[in-house]
């Protein structure tokens, strides 16, 4: 059985690009669904893979097997002229950590390194509260549709919110070295994707991340909780996704740039 999902583009249209989505804690690929198909709908290859198994002692090889994992998860996506890019890796929770941490390390050969990635919901160093599931709920989103999909999904590991993401595997995401300093510049395109009410997010170090690259976006969904993929900003959050997907397409030149506007 294949360990991953995948959405196609409407059929007739040319891919514009093949997407990667990697989950968080707890979660599985359904919960992703949704987006899923909005960013297929916009003739982008989806596929979506298990959440990554990190082993807190040993960061390293779990880096290493990740990368495997991503590898092939292109196994299957190309076209007759290879796989049609941008290749971008859209990763949330724990997921966008370990994307986020190979950044800092070779992030694949050839045509397994991404040209750009997305973070979504790149926890702080911390958990949240254990507590009932309606609190867990709570702090990943106030979406009723997502939440009816996450309690219905008899896969999705509850009170998975309360396992603190390893610390080495933070610092790595955060292009921190052992002292707390930055590593040097990571350029690949980024585009970090926060929602201002998530009680699991270090907006400072988020903040800081992005302004150490030199091709780095930190946008804040108003409202969004820590499931901001799947939040009830949704359709907004999939909307700034694709633009960042055109605008990559474009050599990261914005395709509509606002002259004047009285909002």
């Amino acid at each position: 059985m294949p360990e991953y999902t995948d959405h196609f583009g409407p059929e007739g249209l040319r891919t514009r690009g093949t997407v990667v989505v990697v989950p968080g804690r707890g979660e599985t690929r359904t919960a992703y669904d949704r987006f899923g198909r909005r960013l297929a709908s916009d003739a982008y290859r989806v596929r979506v893979i298990n959440a990554p198994d990190i082993d807190a002692d040993d960061l390293p090889g779990s880096l290493a097997r990740f990368r495997t994992r991503l590898a092939a998860a292109l196994d299957g996506t190309a076209t007759d002229d290879g796989i049609v890019r941008p290749f971008v890796v859209v990763g949330a929770d724990s997921g966008a950590a370990a994307v986020a941490a190979l950044l800092g390390r070779d992030a694949g050969p050839g045509s397994s390194r991404p040209d750009a990635v997305v973070l979504a919901g790149l926890p702080g160093d911390g958990a949240a509260a254990a507590g009932t599931w309606d609190q867990e709920l709570d702090v990943r989103t106030f979406c009723p549709a997502h939440r009816a999909a996450l309690t219905e999904d008899s896969e999705v590991r509850r009170g998975s919110l309360g396992d603190a993401v390893p610390e080495a595997l933070l610092a790595a995401a955060y292009g921190l070295d052992e002292d707390g300093g930055i590593h040097p510049d990571v350029d690949v395109p980024t585009l970090i994707l926060v929602g201002d009410e998530d009680p699991l997010a270090d907006r400072a170090a988020l903040a800081r991340t992005a302004k150490s690259r030199s091709r780095a976006r930190l946008s804040v969904v108003r409202g969004g909780r820590h499931d901001v993929l799947n939040d009830l900003q949704h359709r907004s959050v999939a909307a700034e996704v694709v633009t960042f997907l055109e605008t990559l397409r474009n050599e990261l030149t914005p395709v509509i740039a606002v002259e004047s506007s009285a909002w």
